[in-house]
């Protein structure tokens, strides 16, 4: 009986962390099932995108060339690509269409980085502190409900012609988009987390370095999305406003030429830059949000 005992007790269930031939087949006919849906719904979202494309300028030549609209208003797309080969291989009468580009890019771009550098440092320190986001917030709001354009002219009265009133202009546009994202960011961090690091004795410095910032880090890199475009929009006004070189100039001069082909072409060189840039804001947020677990938008982004 003892002997039966011990032969029972001696049994164990033995178990292996090794999947069968049948389960790791399984397993890739499951991969392969959605590299196919998932190339299969990337090929589909390309169609539809050249569909509307051609849709949208097709009908716009078509309307255009049956007088339906007039071309002399609206522009014809065939008249725009016209336009764009004359930028771009006979230029433009204050210089070479790159050299213009150029001086437009430089102000979005300092613009952007003066805006938001300013908007993440103001917007976290009232976001951390209920005493400066109460003595602050009605000139912030002053501020916000000011015309842009208006501030354009005072720049440039101020300031003259040259590259130093378009980076500023570019640099408002900026710091309100993303003060605001900031500033929410900093007010939606768990209070409980911030009180348990304080506790084990960080201090304000380090709460600011390891959990505000962090944590508040998805909404500002969300609002850089918009904001390069508001840089854009910024440089551009304040160069149809007075400028001696841009894309805005050359926008203004046309528009006093009742030239919508050309204005058009010149919107077509910004929309390719600013796409440009959401490209790599994109590769930025990838890399800096990489510990984030993917969302559902983000999941199904092709």
């Amino acid at each position: 009986m003892s002997t039966m005992v011990q032969q029972k007790a001696d049994v164990r269930p033995v178990i292996t962390d090794a999947p069968g031939p049948a389960a790791r087949q399984s397993a890739l006919d499951l991969q392969e099932t959605a590299r196919r849906a998932r190339t299969r719904n990337t090929t589909w979202v390309w169609v539809g995108r050249a569909a509307v494309a051609v849709f949208v300028i097709g009908g716009w030549q078509l309307f255009t060339q049956l007088k339906w609209v007039d071309p002399f208003f609206y522009g014809q797309p065939s008249l725009i690509w016209d336009s764009l080969v004359s930028l771009f291989t006979l230029g433009t009468a204050f210089g070479t269409i790159w050299e213009q580009l150029w001086v437009t890019v430089q102000e979005a771009l300092f613009g952007f980085l003066l805006g938001t550098i300013a908007g993440v440092v103001i917007g976290i320190l009232l976001g951390s502190s209920r005493y400066l986001s109460d003595v602050f917030n009605p000139y912030i709001k002053v501020l916000n409900s000011i015309p842009r354009i208006v501030l354009g002219s005072i720049f440039i009265v101020a300031f003259g012609l040259g590259i130093f009133p378009k980076i500023l202009l570019a640099a408002v546009l900026v710091f309100f988009a993303v003060f605001f994202n900031a500033y929410q960011g900093v007010r939606e961090v768990d209070q409980n987390l911030i009180s348990n690091v304080r506790v084990l004795g960080a201090s304000p410095l380090q709460v600011a370095r390891h959990v505000t910032i962090p944590s508040a880090m998805t909404w500002i890199i969300a609002s850089l999305h918009t904001a390069f475009g508001f840089a854009i929009i910024g440089a551009l006004v304040a160069e149809v406003l007075g400028a001696q070189k841009g894309i805005g100039l050359i926008i203004s001069q046309a528009q006093g030429r009742f030239d919508p082909n050309t204005v058009f072409a010149c919107m077509v060189i910004m929309a390719i830059v600013t796409l440009g840039a959401e490209y790599f804001i994109s590769l930025l947020e990838t890399s800096v949000l990489k510990w984030r677990p993917p969302v559902r938008s983000e999941a199904q982004s092709i």
